[in-house]
């Protein structure tokens, strides 16, 4: 028997040759940092691990690392480097009862944050399911050791959505240092059940930025959507207009990809969208009075997230300084 282009007969058995890789647009690609970029993100490589800290960066494989690193910038993630629910778009590991936050953390990210200078800082979190309060004790400790050691840096954290506890979430947010208080929403609702943990969901995450806005309207507001994991353009329009009905105020929109192989518990890429369809949700954001808007292919929740700020500040006298 002849064999075809794609499947040869061996001892009666087929042998079916792998797909190519789907090659990513040249949109989607990245420049790896030399000279003084290389140098500076040692220095953040160095702030960093010696201070025996966890960033989104690194655990979920941010195709933005090195231009934030040779920036002198970093994302931390704390509570531990593992999280209690399993989105099938993260790369964190998932554990039912991860180890206890420790108590030396927020000292330790004080540290960091001033040995690397900055002027603004993301902190992100994992989501801790298996504390009474989710965690919200550990996080408002590290956001106000950072601001006692440096009162001028502006704070930002990437909250989880605390499994709907709105007293924890007072508490964290009540007189706090916090500019941005930030929580995605991830996707558009239709997508929950496929793309997120069951104990997540786009109505929770609505609600905590509600919340959060209604307990402290002094801090800034924001979220998040991924695009390229099933969605319509029009789905997409509909989500941010419901975020700003619900008083957010920063938005960020970003391509999805994959972190790990296909077949695993992570979704495939459904589309590439181009950059000119982030310009358009750019387009759209701005003019249904999001004060600050970053939308493009490897636009990331916390990526250049205090020029985003600045940006939104200069624009509208209405976000406190």
């Amino acid at each position: 028997m002849q064999a075809s282009s794609k499947v040869e007969l061996t001892n009666s058995l087929p042998i079916v040759e792998k797909p190519a890789r789907q090659r990513l647009p040249e949109w989607l690609r990245v420049n790896l940092p030399a000279g003084g970029g290389q140098q500076t993100f040692n220095g953040t490589d160095a702030a960093v691990h010696g201070n025996s800290l966890n960033t989104v960066c690194e655990e979920a494989r941010c195709p933005n690392i090195h231009d934030c690193w040779a920036r002198g910038t970093a994302t931390f993630m704390i509570a531990g480097d593992s999280c209690t629910r399993g989105c099938r778009f993260c790369s964190v590991e998932t554990l039912k009862a991860p180890p206890l936050p420790e108590a030396e953390e927020p000292e330790r990210l004080a540290d960091a944050v001033e040995r690397l200078q900055l002027k603004h800082v993301v902190i992100t979190v994992v989501n801790r399911d298996d504390l009474c309060d989710g965690g919200a004790g550990h996080y408002r400790k590290c956001v106000e050791a950072v601001h006692q050691r440096l009162p001028n840096t502006t704070i930002e954290l990437l909250s989880s959505d605390l499994d709907g506890n709105w007293k924890a979430l007072a508490s964290l947010l009540h007189e706090s240092p916090l500019a941005v208080f930030a929580h995605n929403v991830e996707c558009v609702p239709r997508l929950d059940e496929l793309v997120r943990d069951p104990r997540a969901s786009f109505v929770q995450s609505l609600d905590a930025l509600k919340h959060a806005k209604q307990i402290a309207p002094e801090i800034v507001t924001k979220s998040s959507l991924m695009v390229g994991l099933g969605e319509t353009d029009e789905e997409i329009t509909s989500a941010m207009q419901q975020l700003r009905d619900n008083g957010v105020q920063l938005i960020t929109l970003g391509q999805y990809l994959a972190p790990g192989r296909p077949g695993t518990r992570f979704l495939p890429v459904d589309r590439y969208v181009h950059p000119d369809q982030f310009a358009e949700f750019e387009r759209q954001a701005h003019q249904m009075g999001f004060q600050g808007v970053a939308s493009g292919p490897l636009v990331r929740s916390s990526y250049r997230a205090g020029e985003l700020l600045a940006k939104a500040r200069s624009r509208d006298a209405c976000i406190p300084t």
